[in-house]
Formats: structure tokens, sequence, C-alpha cells
């Protein structure tokens, strides 16, 4: 994973200090591109250690069309919970109600407790990726699964520049928990090989984009699978790449690391089609990463 140790000496040498919406502060650099071989190993961060585990379901939550961070709580992983939470909240002021405290309200998320606001289920986040990547809205009531269109021009089509997957539908994006930020992929075969290119808005580069590269790795195999294609390259293109500046000690510390050989992620070859697959489909081999580094939350 040299190309990511490069990514935070960039904007460690580079980056332009900018405020953001946490009151944190950022340095920032616009416009950056990784590839990384998926034949040539799983790009899974080797100089701190990665949640796969996060990565595995939150995936399988996008893939599945859901909004509603329940599943991802009865698999113990936690990463939108703050989101939720957050957008309750808001709902919570907007509407005139009393919040519950955070570990109430998420009790009520995992015994799908009803609401006293009108038309919110406790744990949802509204029309984030999972919604726009399964149910894209069409003004004539309808809906387009995008996973389902863009596996078929895969298989179909393969020659095709259209195929494409967006999250980010400018008419609901301000109603989002969170505005997506990766926004939109394309795949591209060739050679028997099944390739993604990713374009991620903002980057929050400790934290988010070793998750982010995971995901999408991940996401390229599965289809290339159910495709009957090799996995080919990942390729990650980066709009706002920053890091934050209470992130400065664990960033000096990874880049003190040397990286080690990158692991094998293999999927169950049984599985045919990406929506089919479960969190024990996938074998993790020979990942021996550094110690995760501690670091401030950045929301």
């Amino acid at each position: 994973m040299q190309q990511y140790l490069d990514l935070l000496r960039k904007i460690r040498k580079d980056g332009i200090v900018k405020s953001d919406r946490t009151g944190t502060g950022t340095r920032s650099i616009f416009g950056y591109q990784m590839r990384f071989d998926l034949e040539a190993g799983f790009p899974l961060l080797t100089t701190k250690k990665v949640f796969l585990k996060g990565v595995i379901y939150e995936l399988l939550w996008f893939l599945q069309g859901d909004t509603n961070i329940k599943y991802l709580l009865d698999h113990g992983v936690h990463i939108w919970d703050n989101d939720a939470y957050r957008y309750y909240n808001e709902l919570c002021v907007r509407h005139g109600v009393l919040p519950l405290e955070r570990e109430a309200f998420l009790d009520a998320v995992r015994r799908e407790e009803p609401s006293s606001i009108d038309g919110y289920r406790p744990g949802d986040l509204n029309h984030v990726y999972g919604y726009q990547w399964r149910s894209w809205p069409r003004p004539d009531g309808g809906c387009i699964d995008q996973i389902r269109q863009v596996i078929d021009q895969i298989k179909h089509s393969p020659d095709s520049r259209r195929m494409l997957v967006s999250a980010w539908n400018v008419a609901e994006v301000d109603d989002m928990a969170l505005p997506p930020c990766h926004v939109l992929f394309q795949f591209y075969v060739a050679g028997g090989r099944l390739s993604c290119q990713l374009y991620q808005r903002s980057a929050d580069t400790f934290l988010g984009v070793p998750f982010n590269i995971a995901s999408y790795a991940l996401l390229t195999m599965m289809i290339a699978q159910e495709c009957g294609l090799r996995p080919g390259d990942f390729v990650h293109t980066l709009g706002d790449a920053h890091l934050y500046l209470n992130h400065a000690d664990q960033v000096a510390e990874q880049l003190s690391r040397t990286p080690r050989p990158l692991p094998t992620l293999r999927l169950n070859p049984a599985v045919r089609s990406v929506f089919d697959f479960r969190y024990e489909d996938f074998t993790l081999e020979n990942y021996d990463p550094w110690p995760a580094i501690k670091a401030p939350m950045s929301f």
C-alpha cells in the first residue's frame, strides 16, 4: 500500500490548511489518483489494522438497498451510529420532539420501536447509498436498480462506456443524513478483467480512505465473480483529499512504518450473485498488519 503512504506524504507536504464542517480543520489537496492491481493482492492497509468486518457488512448493507442501521447494529458494526443519531436529533428539533439519549436511541433501533415523528423509523438515514444504488427514483414513480443494471451491462455489453453507478442524486442530497462522499463509480472490461474507477468528492484520508479502498476493491471482486471475469484494477480518484489536523501525530506514526505484503481475500466460489453473498463467504488470508493507531474522531 505504498500508494496510500505516498498520498499521506503529498498532503503533508503540499496540503493547504482549510476549515471544515466539524470545526477541527484540515490539511487538504484537490485532485489525486491511486491505482491498485487486484490480482497483486487485496489492497487492505498493512501499516495499521483496518476493520474488515465493518467493510464487509457495510457493503452487504448497501447491496441490500437498506438505509436503516439496525442491520449494522445487529452485526456489531457501529460506523453509522453517529450519523443516524445526529439525523434523528435534527428531526426532533424540526418536529418539536424531545430526543432520546444516544444509547436509548440505539436500543430503540435494535427493538424496531415506533417513533413519534411521522414517517420516521428509528435508525433511518433517508435515501443514502443503498437506496440510490438499488432504488434510484424515476419521475414516473418507479425506480432504477443501478447495481442490477450495471451487472447486466457488464455481462451483455462489456465494451459499453456507460457502466456507471451514481449515489449523488441532486434532488435528494440535501435530505440525506449524510451526503455521499463516494459519489460515482464506473466499470471497464478488457482482457477478461473487470476494473473499477471510483470518484470520491471528499476523502478523510487517515480514517476513511483505507476503508473505502477495501470496500470498492471487494465490490469489484464480487461483481467480477458473478460476471465470469478476473479482478482488474481499482482506480481511486479523489476530489478534496484531506487530513484532519488532530490526526497529525497518528499520520507521522503510520509513515514511520514499513508496508507489509498484501493479504489475499478469497470469495466463496459457489456464490454466483452479488446479492447472495454473506459475511461467511469471505476469507482473509495472510493479513499481518501493524497494530491499529488510535486517533480522535473527525466528526
